[in-house]
């Protein structure tokens, strides 16, 4: 059975579980025995026990499955490939799966050993696979169905495995975070011992290219980054300034001014936005705003370019008005009632209780709003790619073509690339810039809602 397989048959397993313990405390509670938890937390015990130890077992076989196979696969391959470099190995490693699976590929005798040894391999290890994780979960049928009695403490128990439960994601969330966190670090560190970090932050010259002869122009490259910092920041301050006054102001009215009935109709199309991809977003920059922005900048006598930070921005901001006003909507409603109610009663009208109330208690909410949607704005791709281009200019100009960090990154990771020269290695760089960047606003937000918290009964 192949993995999703098994995880199916263990779901059935643990809903089947469920219902014996549940039954079975039933049953000894119609014996006229008190029950020290719920019918159903004995269900859930059983069930917990007979489904995460498959589970756990099936998580930690697809991690070791693929490099233990990997190594018994070199022992088997000839002793020509085995002292050759990683790519030949690779090389050889994926010929012997593709033949393994049934590809008609061009005959490779020396490898039919290799091929051979992972067709069994495979048989044998779904076989065993599937004999542990079914004797797992009917072993904890087993072992939790002879614990089950009046006296069994199973609401402390269950209650006991989801706090772990818990735990384990939060550390997994964790360490993921860590994880990309040393990845990113180690290739950037690579990057930084072949260029230097001072013309990476402060150049002004950004042309990644690396020639293939020491006698063509540009042979080392041009690596500095502040076109790309200072793309992101313009096209991010457009879409900012227009997505923060429109979203704010209609989460006020939809909270503060709009009719129950108007509200029902308004707020879920508003929140239609978010869910639009953002190539179709990139679409319609690319084929109507950016050539509607110079057309108009030609009628007014402007110089405008095709593909302009302008266009983008636009275009931007529109994606990011639900972000702003739906969760500054949320923040306003939480405001307590009775802070409106006291306004009122001092003589104060509803704009100013608005301005004068209800957006001060709400602050912590909306600035972290704002910087949930500057993150957004810092991250967007396709967008700037279909309606700003490529070129990393160092200009103020919003009629201009630019880029950013984001879509550069995509560039240099596009097609086949190698991991060690620098034009690829600038992405880890420039990705971790991008990283501290909105490590520092996050960091930015909390201080703020810390600052302005306040605390209501």
């Amino acid at each position: 059975m192949n993995y999703s397989s098994l995880i199916i048959a263990v779901l059935i397993l643990l809903a089947g579980a469920y219902l014996l313990g549940r039954n079975r405390a039933r049953q000894i509670s119609a014996s006229g025995n008190r029950l020290h938890s719920l019918p159903t937390h004995y269900g859930a015990l059983m069930a917990l026990w007979t489904g995460l130890p498959p589970l756990l077992l099936l998580l930690l076989w697809s991690l070791l499955e693929g490099p233990v196979t990997r190594q018994l696969l070199i022992a088997q391959l000839p002793d020509a490939i085995q002292t050759g470099t990683s790519t030949q190995i690779s090389l050889a490693l994926s010929k012997v799966y593709n033949l393994a699976a049934g590809a008609e590929l061009a005959a490779a005798p020396e490898l039919q050993r290799a091929v051979q040894h992972l067709q069994d391999l495979q048989q044998r290890t779904r076989l065993l696979q599937t004999g542990m994780v079914l004797a797992l979960a009917l072993i904890g049928v087993a072992l939790t169905w002879r614990r089950i009695r009046a006296d069994l403490r199973a609401r402390s128990e269950v209650e006991a495995l989801v706090r772990r439960l818990l735990f384990a994601s939060s550390g997994i969330a964790v360490l993921t975070t860590f994880g990309i966190l040393a990845s990113v670090l180690y290739e950037s560190w690579q990057f930084f011992g072949k260029v230097n970090i001072f013309e990476f932050m402060f150049g002004t010259s950004w042309s990644p290219q690396i020639s293939l002869r020491a006698d063509q122009s540009g042979s080392s490259g041009s690596f500095g980054a502040v076109p790309l910092f200072a793309g992101t920041l313009l096209i991010s301050l457009i879409a900012m300034l227009i997505a923060v006054p429109v979203g704010l102001m209609s989460a006020i009215y939809l909270s503060e001014y709009a009719a129950p009935s108007v509200r029902q109709f308004a707020k879920p199309a508003l929140e239609i936005l978010a869910g639009i991809p953002t190539v179709v977003y990139g679409f319609f920059a690319a084929l109507t705003v950016a050539p509607l922005v110079r057309d108009m900048g030609a009628g007014l006598g402007l110089d405008v370019s095709s593909e302009s930070a302008l266009a983008a921005g636009l275009v931007m901001g529109i994606m990011i008005i639900p972000f702003v006003s739906s969760l500054s909507d949320d923040v306003i409603n939480a405001v307590p009632q009775s802070l409106r109610d006291g306004s009122y009663g001092l003589g104060a009208t509803r704009s100013e209780t608005v301005k004068k109330v209800v957006l001060p208690a709400a602050l912590p909410g909306i600035v972290g709003a704002i910087m949930l949607a500057v993150s957004r704005a810092i991250g967007e791709t396709m967008i700037v790619a279909m309606a700003a281009g490529l070129a990393a200019n160092l200009t103020a100009n919003p009629f201009d073509s630019v880029t950013t960090v984001t879509v550069q990154i995509v560039t240099l990771l596009v097609g086949d690339q190698e991991f060690d020269s620098p034009k690829t290695l600038a992405a880890f760089a420039l990705g971790l810039m991008l990283f501290l960047t909105t490590l520092v606003l996050n960091f930015v937000a909390l201080k703020v809602v810390k600052k302005y918290r306040e605390q209501y009964d």
